[in-house]
């Protein structure tokens, strides 16, 4: 009998990364993500709105793998390092959310992993299946 609210991880198909793709506990998930294609490429050479697309796409296909979805997000932890690009951030956010919106909450910091890092995103969301 497997326990229910035993953490879990989704196995990391990086063999070297230091932390999984999506963690939970019973229905909850959790995950972060930064502005990388699907094939697993950084893409920092954009601006703040092709990274947060990067980013938040990056969200909805992990989510997925895992039996949730952008809808299921109860709340998303915004860190930039720059609070001027919120506004373009923010228009970004609304393709990819509907009201009712998660509760998030933005951050400004001095610097992420990379000095090209715009921003990076930090998720809990239900999971459905």
């Amino acid at each position: 009998m497997t326990n229910a609210n035993a953490p879990f991880f989704l196995p990391d198909t990086d063999e070297d990364a230091i932390s999984s793709d999506v963690s939970g506990i019973g229905n909850l998930l959790v995950t972060t993500q930064v502005p990388m294609h699907a094939d697993g490429s950084m893409g920092l050479d954009g601006d703040i709105t092709a990274q947060s697309e990067l980013t938040l796409m990056s969200l909805k296909t992990s989510l997925e793998k895992c039996g949730s979805s952008l809808e299921d997000v109860i709340h998303l932890t915004i860190y930039m390092t720059d609070m001027e690009d919120r506004p373009a951030f923010n228009e970004v956010y609304c393709r990819f959310f509907a009201k009712p919106y998660p509760v998030r909450c933005a951050v400004g910091v001095s610097a992420l992993a990379d000095p090209a890092m715009r921003v990076e995103v930090t998720a809990m969301a239900v999971r459905r299946g």
